[in-house]
């Protein structure tokens, strides 16, 4: 018997719930192993029917997303983080870095493409700050990713109908879907996206860019990487960096890099710290990683 799912859709961009709909013809087939009950992006339902796993994207950020993850919970037998935002907090916790003041100042008093010079009644208040999904309800299970890949998604989702399916996924980061191999060279100036183009084959790293793929856990199997982008952890943090306290995501890049070229270890860690929005983009809203020493906030960066 299929399984009922219902979709919620927080504070994010819909890039989850696009992703799902990306398996094409491939999506007649999972509906013949699941019902789907509410889901905003493709179907009209107001309220939250009763269902055996909700799936919630986004992150916490209104007071409207406290009280719509709330009915998910009261309605569904088992939740489902789907995406960075839910399990981490996503790239708008970057705002983390400011006041909500400072924001609403920029967005309506001094913009000068708002007609408004406040938000509006009608919109659900914001939240101190932004939050994970598991700050505000219990969650079940975690599927993170910017979005997860929708292979991935798949097999997360079958995975949880039938607990005794194993998923095509493990505990890789994502060098181990990266087809680069790392060299030593002499590389001694770090580089940035816009300066110059990476050889193909050599791993970032080598060739003096940063690239946060040996610290990101593989949920995307490696696209940014395989078209000569370097990884920019959208898929959130590895393993280790979970359960090892004392490992940090600027300390293990900065050391790998620092191993394979001739860049000191404290350069590339102030390299990393002064660019904080685009290197933990995607982490700052976890309360477990942006209280580490190393990690953690500061309002002068």
């Amino acid at each position: 018997m299929a399984k009922t799912f219902s979709f919620e859709w927080l504070s994010g961009c819909s890039g989850c719930e696009v992703a799902f709909a990306d398996l094409h013809e491939k999506l007649p087939a999972v509906l013949q192993e699941l019902t789907l009950v509410r889901f905003p992006i493709l179907m009209d339902t107001k309220g939250y029917p009763a269902a055996d796993v909700g799936v919630i994207t986004g992150s916490i950020r209104s007071e409207h997303d406290v009280e719509a993850a709330h009915r998910m919970r009261e309605s569904c037998d088992l939740i489902v983080a789907l995406g960075i935002c839910p399990v981490y907090g996503g790239p708008h916790a970057s705002s983390l870095h400011h006041t909500t003041e400072e924001m609403l100042t920029r967005a309506y008093r001094t913009n000068p493409t708002t007609i408004t010079t406040h938000p509006p009644d009608r919109v659900p208040a914001m939240l101190a700050e932004n939050r994970p999904l598991d700050t505000e309800i219990a969650v079940d299970a975690y599927l993170p990713g910017c979005p997860p890949h929708p292979r991935i998604i798949v097999e997360g989702l079958r995975a949880i109908i039938d607990p005794g399916f194993t998923p095509i996924f493990g505990q890789h980061n994502i060098c181990y879907s990266c087809d680069r191999e790392m060299v030593e060279t002499e590389v001694s100036a770090l580089r940035r996206g816009f300066e110059g183009t990476p050889a193909p084959g050599t791993c970032f790293l080598s060739q003096g860019y940063i690239c946060l793929g040996s610290v990101t856990l593989d949920r995307c199997l490696a696209p940014c990487p395989k078209a000569g982008v370097p990884c920019f952890s959208c898929g959130g943090p590895a393993i280790p960096l979970l359960l090892e306290p004392q490992k940090d995501l600027r300390a293990l890049v900065a050391g790998r890099m620092a191993q394979l070229t001739r860049i000191p270890a404290e350069e590339i860690v102030r390299e990393l710290t002064r660019n904080a929005k685009t290197y933990n983009l995607f982490l700052d809203g976890s309360p477990m990683l942006r209280t580490k020493p190393t990690t953690r906030i500061d309002p002068l960066w």
